[in-house]
């Protein structure tokens, strides 16, 4: 996984609502478990109950790169299936932008360098739109200040919106998120070894 870049530019390739559950994210079942440990082919099963054609539309960007997920109340609730985070940041996922999180996959979306984010303004959830770009300027320094006020500034340039959203992390999670997930985060912890 890549660190978080300075600059986040990432369009809308998904909307959903609200009790999005991990089994909407990443189908359980005997079709997706046998290939639990490649992550590009489960990457394949990723909303396909919501949007068959999310991890398509997600490979398929030119160029490749981020982009952003817009939900309800709740996003990420039922089982604490880390998958659910794994194959959505394999295509790309650098931020879900909801109303509220279900506290453990909010966790298992940092550890995989996923910005989770609140909206301060809950009725941008209705102006925001598939395909629109979500643009954060100084992300790393944006987020690092973060720590006490919680607060970051998107903006959608093509509709001349700057709008505010807040996140819950503490300093060790904003710490993983900016390192682009808690492997690299340990990795960068880990003593030299000695050869």
């Amino acid at each position: 996984m890549d660190v978080l870049p300075d600059r986040l530019e990432m369009p809308i390739l998904l909307r959903v609502g609200d009790n999005i559950s991990t089994d909407e994210i990443m189908p359980a079942g005997a079709r997706v478990l046998p290939y639990r440990s490649n992550i590009p082919k489960i990457s394949e099963f990723v909303f396909e109950n919501i949007d068959p054609t999310y991890d398509q539309r997600a490979l398929e960007r030119t160029p490749p790169g981020s982009h952003a997920i817009i939900a309800g109340d709740n996003y990420g609730q039922g089982s604490s299936r880390e998958h659910a985070a794994i194959a959505p940041r394999y295509l790309g996922l650098r931020m879900v932008i909801a109303k509220s999180f279900a506290r453990i996959h909010r966790m298992n979306l940092v550890n995989f360098g996923i910005l989770p984010v609140i909206f301060e303004d809950a009725s941008l959830y209705d102006r925001l739109e598939l395909g629109d770009v979500i643009v954060m300027e100084n992300a790393r320094e944006q987020l690092a200040g973060s720590v006490n006020d919680r607060t970051l500034v998107l903006s959608i340039p093509k509709k001349k919106i700057t709008f505010s959203v807040s996140h819950n992390m503490f300093p060790r999670m904003i710490e993983v998120v900016l390192a682009g997930g808690l492997t690299n985060w340990t990795r960068d912890r880990a003593p030299m070894e000695k050869v």
